[in-house]
């Protein structure tokens, strides 16, 4: 029987659960703001079955971290009848904030009238590509929806931990360099290709670098919308003394034309990892970019630990 003071004696007393401190306290969960602009995803290239599940499983790791985000797809080459354009789905975003006003003020709520970005336009690119990305800003324009338009996904730490897992998952690479054994088919000298020319093998250069100091061999940018580029960047690297090469999409996937990776590590005559594609890394530069637009105090993404 419990008294005024707390329950009886000899039962348990719960107790709250003290607030962990220090450097180890688990951080407090994040959630969309209410209201805030949506996250409109910008997938380049023909749409597609394939890129409609793949840029659906990188907005459900960006939502798994920030709940609550509002996000929709738009394609830079939509039909808005199966894949919505990118236009479209910018104006959805602007027509259904208002709406949300409305209701709330209809309902008797005091509520401030939006203002600010109905969106944020991220674009699936890990580098960049000015004609794609000129695309997209005139996507914006012709919505006449009040959005923000956010870098590409890279340079990033976590793009080099993602090609090296490509890599090692089509057995290129160790996938931990600090183990002590060998993997008989991996690379002496990697490829890293990318598609936006010498501006795009360029930003790829900077990932290629942290690439280079996980795996321990020489990287270098080609770009595969120039022609014979990864070819010669080929040659360069078995001239400097690597024997066995590899190529590292450094591409989502979607925005290289269909054939172009295939012809061309056909022509540079080596061994090929498969694209980035929905790697969690890629949901988590999306929502970062989101997030860091918008001023949220969301968890940053990092540089992954070596491996």
């Amino acid at each position: 029987m419990s008294t005024p003071t707390g329950p009886a004696s000899g039962l348990p007393v719960r107790m709250p659960r003290p607030r962990q401190s220090g450097r180890h306290r688990r951080p407090e969960p994040v959630v969309a703001p209410e209201g805030a602009a949506a996250l409109v995803l910008a997938v380049p290239g023909t749409p597609s079955s394939a890129s409609r599940s793949l840029a659906e499983e990188v907005i459900s790791i960006a939502r798994s971290e920030l709940p609550g985000l509002n996000a929709l797809i738009g394609y830079v080459d939509g039909d808005d009848a199966e894949y919505p354009t990118l236009a479209s789905a910018l104006a959805h975003s602007a027509a259904e904030r208002v709406a949300r006003f409305e209701q709330a003020t209809a309902a008797g709520r005091e509520v401030t009238p939006p203002e600010g970005p109905a969106a944020v336009v991220v674009p699936l690119l890990a580098g960049p590509d000015n004609a794609l990305v000129q695309r997209i800003r005139q996507a914006i324009t012709d919505s006449q929806a009040p959005a923000e338009l956010t870098d590409v996904l890279g340079p990033h730490p976590l793009l080099a931990e993602a090609l090296h897992v490509r890599l090692s998952e089509a057995g290129l690479a160790r996938a931990d360099r600090a183990r002590l054994f060998t993997v008989a088919t991996a690379a002496d000298g990697i490829v890293l290709a990318t598609v936006g020319g010498e501006e795009a093998v360029q930003a790829a250069g900077i990932t290629g670098m942290l690439l280079a100091a996980r795996l321990a061999v020489p990287v270098m940018a080609a770009a595969l919308d120039v022609e014979g580029s990864v070819a010669s960047i080929a040659a360069q690297l078995r001239d400097s003394g690597s024997l066995q090469l590899a190529v590292a999409p450094y591409l989502v996937g979607p925005e290289v034309a269909e054939g172009l990776l295939d012809s061309a590590v056909k022509e540079a005559g080596c061994a090929a990892a498969e694209p980035l594609g929905a790697y969690p890394a890629i949901g988590k530069l999306v929502m970062s970019m989101y997030t860091t637009t918008l001023g949220i105090a969301a968890p940053v993404a990092q540089g992954a630990q070596a491996h």
